[in-house]
């Protein structure tokens, strides 16, 4: 900026400031008590008070295990036609608490990319390992499941290298990469690491790996639904066999039928396309009793329909015991396999070798050791591999991705692309000083207030906390965002960060705002997803139709964080605001701005019951006139009072609607407040990070 002779803008005032850092942080505004008490506080580490409240938050591990969410791709269903629903939300909960105790970012990674192949792994070691369990899975009949075992492998390469590298070594998978130095044998070493795991179900009725967790059950509900979706998984699988079951019932002789039960003779009666599931079941059941496909689906619902309990399960990863042979695939075919290949990292990165460490000494050393009795390195050799001191790339990457969530954009553009067709960082200096903070934290801290330095002293390294905790105190964070006319010539795009930057709200946090501002938000954490109410007949979009029972009670109002996400047919009002669709790794979110999201806002059922209450709420307060509500709706949305000008403006809106309504003065009253509240939370502001 001096170079520029440009000067940074000055420090937003207290409100936006407190506003930016709860969403920032948590992912929820702050209440008008938090507001006022924070702009009464006039100690000078009193920002620094309030960012360790916000760490040390249930709700910041919520916040951003969204965001590790969208790089794993997680999602609730098994995605392609079908899109089974699966249970895998045990890994969600597990990043969660994983963030919340500020798991150091090396264990953290260790853990997801080789949990189960830890010495004596864990329970949770185990489930943490769900982040590769997050491919799809397809269960048409009919397919060849070793073609879609590989393209999860393929998929989990892919991942890894856009993840943790930053690197599209996806490129290399046909052939070396046009780019990058990354050959195809490089390509299929990488995938070798991951081509030892158990098949995940494709094309059959249950996945593998799914693991039961000691003590948890289902819960009626989910008991219920399950049940709906094995009836409809039956039910098409029966179909698929109806016209051989038709030739089959017209070649029986007399004698035979006449042996079979009544109930078999009786389902036969009508045309196949009229008969119920039991009735298909009981004929394919004589037809063709040692069909495996129908046995699993047949005694999985025979089960369900006993109401025996079932246990809580997520899937996980599994090494075999005999590891397959891996070969490059001439052009990417799996049909033209060729040279086979060993485990191996790409030549351009730092080598695999026996000495690599833990940079912090808290896991064993690789496996690898000489001689063919150790046996190839395994997926723990790469994960131990991809956070080594020695990687340029993995700190970088992952420093990056969070600067981008507090700044829209990344030091490095292409977060998703280090390789050299990617952008080169703004500010190269910066990007490799953060890094190397975030992997062992130095002294250059000390600048920082004396509560600062109290906290970092204890900041282990690879700590998410601490570096959210050194950009969030920092001066270039703190400014405004408020565009200067000064820099329109000398820099448009704000590349010089000579001010903060306005950002529309993940889609999450556009929900979660208004359920904090209406004060319908259950502060309930972790658990099986939730259905918070949608459209009707969004279900029916996909292949299988199915039914959204909308959640009652609290679950009805629990964070975005928690509503079920099918990949075929994803929550409209979490779609229209550009969430990720959990089919691949989720770098960085589009900003979109439609009509459909003001439309949304406006009429969308769940949000014109967050306006409902929010009206509620603002007649329940000790305000005394609609100047004093219409403050106090403002603070409760905004965070900020309202000016002269708006407070004409919304007083006209009221006149206006009660004049309209129909009904005694009580009722017209209610309606337009609520009308008011629908206002206000369609506001850009209120969707809006200053």
């Amino acid at each position: 900026m001096e170079k520029e002779k440009i000067s940074p803008a000055p420090e937003a005032n207290r409100t936006t400031l407190i506003r930016r850092l709860n969403l920032d942080l948590i992912g929820l505004p702050p209440t008008p008590e938090e507001v006022a008490t924070f702009v009464k506080d006039t100690r000078p580490d009193a920002c620094e008070r309030l960012v360790e409240r916000l760490l040390s938050s249930p709700h910041y591990g919520e916040r951003w295990g969204r965001w590790w969410l969208d790089a794993a791709r997680y999602a609730d269903s098994n995605g392609y036609s079908i899109d089974a629903p699966r249970q895998i939300w045990k890994y969600r909960d597990w990043v969660v608490a994983a963030l919340n105790r500020d798991m150091p970012f090396d264990q953290f990674t260790i853990e997801q990319l080789a949990g189960d192949l830890l010495p004596h792994a864990t329970l949770e070691q185990k489930i943490a390992t769900g982040f590769n369990r997050n491919t799809q899975i397809n269960q048409e009949g009919g397919i060849d499941p070793e073609q879609f075992r590989i393209e999860s492998v393929m998929d989990r390469v892919g991942t890894f290298g856009t993840v943790f590298l930053g690197l599209t070594v996806g490129c290399a998978q046909c052939h070396d990469h046009k780019f990058d130095p990354i050959k195809q044998r490089e390509y299929y070493q990488l995938y070798a690491f991951f081509n030892n795991s158990i098949e995940d179900g494709h094309g059959k009725g249950t996945p593998s790996g799914a693991l039961e967790i000691p003590g948890e059950v289902e819960s009626a509900e989910a008991l219920k639904k399950e049940l709906e979706e094995v009836r409809a998984d039956l039910e098409r699988y029966l179909d698929t066999k109806g016209s051989e079951v038709v030739s089959w019932e017209k070649s029986l002789a007399e004698d035979t039928r006449a042996k079979m039960k009544m109930a078999v003779r009786d389902a036969m009666k009508p045309a196949w396309s009229e008969r119920e599931l039991e009735q298909k079941r009981a004929v394919y059941a004589v037809f063709k009793a040692d069909d495996a496909e129908f046995k699993s689906r047949h005694g999985k619902l025979t089960k369900l329909e006993k109401g025996i309990a079932k246990p809580v399960t997520t899937l996980v990863m599994e090494e075999l015991k005999q590891p397959r042979k891996t070969q490059v695939f001439i052009k990417g075919d799996f049909t033209r396999p060729s040279d086979e290949v060993t485990p191996g990292v790409p030549e351009i990165l730092h080598p695999l070798s026996p000495e690599h460490r833990s940079p912090t000494r808290r896991v064993e050393p690789l496996s690898l050791r000489a001689g063919p009795e150790a046996g190839a390195p395994n997926r723990l050799d790469l994960a131990r591999w991809v956070v080594d001191p020695a990687n340029p790339v993995t700190a970088r990457v992952i420093v990056n991705r969070v600067w981008q969530q507090y700044f829209g954009r990344g030091l490095v553009e292409t977060e998703n692309d280090f390789g050299t067709q990617g952008s080169l960082p703004t500010h190269a200096e910066l990007l490799d000083w953060l890094a190397c903070e975030f992997m062992e934290p130095t002294e250059a801290v000390k600048s920082l207030s004396r509560l600062t330095i109290r906290l970092v002293a204890d900041s282990a390294p690879w700590s998410l906390k601490h570096l959210h905790r050194l950009i969030v105190t920092s001066a270039t964070y703190r400014q405004s965002s408020r565009v200067r006319p000064e820099l329109s010539i000398s820099d448009p795009n704000n590349r010089l960060l000579a001010r903060q930057s306005r950002l529309r709200l993940d889609a999450e946090i556009v929900r979660d705002s208004a359920l904090q501002a209406s004060g319908l938000l259950s502060p309930k954490i972790g658990g099986p997803p939730v259905y918070p109410p949608q459209p009707d007949g969004v279900m029916t979009l996909g292949q299988v139709k199915r039914t959204w029972q909308a959640s009652a009670g609290s679950d009805r109002y629990r964070r975005a964080l928690y509503t079920h996400v099918w990949r075929a047919t994803p929550h409209p009002a979490l779609a229209v605001f550009d969430a990720a669709d959990g089919f691949s790794a989720c770098t960085r979110r589009l900003r979109s701005n439609t009509p459909l999201q003001a439309l949304t806002l406006l009429n969308d059922q769940q949000f014109y019951e967050f306006a409902e209450a929010l009206a509620a709420r603002v007649f329940k307060s000790p305000a005394r006139n609609d100047g004093e509500r219409i403050d106090y709706a403002f603070r409760l949305c905004l965070a900020r009072a309202s000016s002269q000008p708006e407070q004409q403006r919304l007083r006209e809106l009221l006149a206006q609607q009660i004049e309209q309504e129909q009904g005694d003065e009580s009722m017209r009253r209610k309606e337009a407040w609520k009308a008011m509240g629908r206002v206000l939370l369609n506001l850009d502001e209120t969707i809006t990070r200053e």
